[in-house]
C-alpha cells in the first residue's frame, strides 16, 4: 500500500517535470523521494551508493525542517541522529549536526528562490509566450490531479474565462492574462488537505478557515515570480464577491478587477457543472440559474454572468436596455436613492463602502442629468425603475 502511494506520487510529479522539460537527473532525484539510505524505502528499495546525493540531502532536509518548526534546532538534530545510518546517510547527518545552528539561522534571512538562482545562473531563462502557456497548463493539470473531483477543472475554467473575455471585447493582453490566471487559480488548493476537499458532510468552522485561505496561497505562490504579478492578482480574486461575502480579502465593488470578476463567474459556473463530495453535478440549465441568482443577489457582476453563459452556448437573456446608459447596478442604486436612503444606508444595504456608494450616485446623476434626490426620484418614476422587474 505504501509502495503504491509512493509510486503514484512519483509518477504524478514526474509527469509534471517531463512537461516542464526538466533535466533527467532532476527527475531521477525526485523518483527517490521516499527511498532510504538503508535500502528500506520506496518504491525501488535503493541503497546508499545507488542514491543521488541530491536525493539524500532532500530526504534529510524534508524531515529535519519539520522537526525544527515544531521543536527548534535541538529537535531537528535529535531526529537526525536518531535516524542516522537507517533513513539518513551518516556522513550527511554528522555534517548537518555540526552546522545545524548556522544552517537554520540562514533559513530566516535567505529566500530559497533567490539562493537557487544565484548558484544556478543557467536557470535564468525567460520563457516566451508559448513556453509560459505550456508551463502553466502543466501546473494546472498537476493541481487538478489532487482530487478526482477536479480533474480538468482548471483548464475548463481557463477556457471559459478566455471566451468570456472575448465576449466582453477585452483587449488581447487582458484576455491572455485572464486565461493564464484561470489555469493556476487553484494552485493554493495544494495547501489544503484532501480530507477537507473531499468531505461529504458540512465543513466545520476550522475547515472553512483553511478553504478560505486557498486563493491567498495561490496569489502568494505566483507572486514569487515577478513576471506573473498580474496573473497572481487575478487568480487571488477568483473567490471575491461584489457584496464583500467572498474571500480571502472580502473585497467589494470596484476593488475587484474585471479579470477577477470574469474568473470568479467562470469558476463558479464550471464548478457547478462538476460533481463534488457533498452534491451531484448540475446540468447547464441549473448552473445558469445558479449563476444568475448570484448576480441577482449582488454577488457576481450581472453583465459578466451573461457573458459567461453566452460563451458556454446559452441563449442570451433578452432584457430591455436601461435608460440613459445606466448599468444594472446603477439602476439598483437609483431605486434606493429614490426611496430616500442616504449614501451611508445604501452602502450598508449593498455591503460596499460609503465612498463607493457616493461614487455610484455621482455617476448616476451625471447620466440622468439630475443634481438632487428629488430629480433622481422623478427620473426613476418616469422610466418605471422604482419597482424591480
Amino acid at each position: 500500500m505504501i509502495n503504491d502511494v509512493a509510486e503514484n506520487h512519483w509518477r504524478t510529479v514526474d509527469a509534471l517535470m517531463e512537461r516542464l522539460a526538466l533535466d533527467s537527473t532532476v527527475r531521477d532525484c525526485v523518483a527517490q523521494t521516499f527511498e532510504r539510505w538503508d535500502g528500506k524505502g520506496y518504491p525501488q528499495r535503493l541503497r546508499s551508493a545507488e542514491l543521488h546525493l541530491a536525493a539524500l540531502l532532500v530526504n534529510l532536509a524534508d524531515v529535519v525542517e519539520v522537526f525544527h518548526q515544531a521543536g527548534g534546532v535541538e529537535a531537528a538534530v535529535a531526529i537526525a541522529r536518531e535516524r542516522r545510518s537507517t533513513q539518513f546517510d551518516p556522513e550527511l547527518v554528522d555534517l548537518f549536526c555540526d552546522h545545524a545552528d548556522e544552517i537554520f539561522a540562514e533559513l530566516d534571512v535567505v529566500t530559497s528562490w533567490n539562493a537557487l538562482m544565484a548558484v544556478e545562473p543557467h536557470l535564468d531563462h525567460e520563457l516566451d509566450d508559448d513556453e509560459l502557456d505550456n508551463a502553466l497548463a502543466a501546473i494546472a493539470d498537476f493541481v487538478d490531479r489532487k482530487s478526482p473531483y477536479t480533474l480538468g477543472h482548471s483548464r475548463g475554467v481557463a477556457d471559459l474565462a478566455e471566451r468570456t473575455a472575448a465576449e466582453l471585447g477585452l483587449a488581447e493582453d487582458g484576455t491572455s492574462m485572464i486565461r493564464r490566471a484561470g489555469l493556476v487559480h487553484d494552485l493554493g488548493r495544494l495547501g489544503v488537505s484532501n480530507a477537507i476537499w473531499e468531505k461529504p458532510e458540512p465543513l466545520s468552522a476550522g475547515d472553512w478557515e483553511r478553504v478560505r485561505l486557498h486563493p491567498y496561497l495561490s496569489e502568494r505562490m505566483l507572486t514569487s515570480c515577478s513576471a506573473l504579478a498580474g496573473v497572481a492578482t487575478v487568480a487571488g480574486q477568483h473567490y471575491e464577491r461584489l457584496d464583500r461575502s467572498g474571500y480571502p480579502g472580502r473585497l467589494s465593488g470596484d476593488a475587484i478587477s474585471v479579470g477577477g470578476r470574469v474568473l470568479g463567474a467562470a469558476d463558479a459556473y464550471r464548478a457547478r457543472l462538476e460533481e463534488r463530495p457533498h452534491r451531484p453535478a448540475a446540468d447547464p440549465a441549473e448552473a445558469a440559474a445558479f449563476l444568475r441568482e448570484e448576480a441577482r443577489r449582488g454577488r457576481l457582476d450581472g453583465d459578466i454572468v451573461e457573458a459567461v453563459l453566452r460563451a458556454d452556448g446559452h441563449r442570451a437573456r433578452r432584457r430591455r436596455p436601461w435608460p440613459a446608459g445606466l448599468t444594472t447596478r446603477e439602476v439598483e442604486i437609483l431605486r434606493l436613492v429614490a426611496r430616500g436612503l442616504s449614501h451611508k444606508e445604501i452602502a450598508a444595504r449593498l455591503v460596499i463602502s460609503r465612498k463607493t456608494a457616493s461614487n455610484h450616485v455621482e455617476r448616476i446623476y451625471a447620466k440622468i442629468g439630475a443634481n438632487n434626490r428629488a430629480m433622481a426620484a422623478l427620473f426613476a418614476v418616469k422610466h418605471g425603475l422604482v419597482d424591480e422587474t
